[in-house]
């Protein structure tokens, strides 16, 4: 699928469950060594990650840190570099979802949710920058989302952050390919994970979503490991800038 990624080192944010894991298993599939990362309180869970991919024959690192912190980001980073070597791609997947109607919603919960998906990534960013540029080398994937382009009751707050990751992207891309840094985005459709069931409340609201799908099946955790890893690697060495839909087809754009 991708281009062997020996050597390679691979840093995942919120990868103790759900399409961050899968992300952190398939790169280590694909030969990358891969530094894990989640808050605290998943401890347990992003070990169980370190050690399946240490079971697939690479190298596991685990790393705490609130995305959302400027402090804790920086020391994120400068453990992953210090303990790994180096940092040759990231996946920007640390995210929240909170569903509250605009009239309900609270300003500490709008702030909470854009603290973590739009700021958290570009802490993270800005964080690896120097390291990137100074290798001349970096693949930065982030995790946006289709709501992030046409939106969903209740979602207002989750959408409005993943819009701006796009637009982030969009910029990053054009600020760092001189320096050997690509930077693109993925944005998932409805995936079974714990923020995805958001999205099923039902049986009925899940057939609904089936019915809206191309490929007539909700997505797995799986299914977003492929396009990451094919943007974390030299395979797409010249795409930059660009924002994929995983979705099964119910963004057709």
């Amino acid at each position: 699928m991708t281009k062997p990624s020996n050597g390679r080192v691979a840093l995942v944010t919120g990868a103790s469950r759900g399409i961050g894991r899968a992300i952190a298993l398939g790169l280590a599939a694909e030969g990358f060594d891969v530094v894990v990362n989640d808050i605290e309180r998943q401890s347990a869970q992003l070990e169980a990650v370190a050690g399946e991919i240490r079971a697939l024959g690479r190298r596991a690192w685990t790393v705490f840190a609130d995305v959302s912190s400027k402090s804790e980001v920086q020391a994120m980073v400068g453990k992953a570099i210090a303990e790994a070597g180096q940092v040759d791609a990231v996946v920007n997947n640390a995210g929240i979802l909170i569903s509250k109607s605009v009239d309900d919603l609270e300003e500490g919960e709008w702030d909470a949710v854009l603290d973590v998906n739009a700021k958290g990534t570009f802490l993270v960013v800005q964080a690896l920058l120097p390291h990137m540029k100074a290798r001349h080398y970096g693949r930065i994937v982030n995790i946006a989302s289709i709501g992030g382009k046409h939106g969903a009751p209740n979602q207002a707050h989750y959408s409005a952050s993943k819009a701006a990751v796009m637009g982030f992207t969009r910029v990053l891309a054009q600020e760092v390919g001189p320096f050997g840094i690509t930077a693109n985005c993925l944005c998932p459709g409805i995936i079974v994970t714990d923020m995805g069931r958001t999205n099923l409340a039902d049986k009925a609201n899940a057939d609904r979503w089936i019915e809206k799908t191309a490929l007539a099946r909700l997505g797995q955790p799986e299914d977003v490991a492929g396009p990451a890893c094919f943007f974390a690697s030299d395979a797409s060495a010249f795409v930059t800038g660009q924002t994929l839909n995983v979705c099964g087809g119910i963004v057709l754009s």
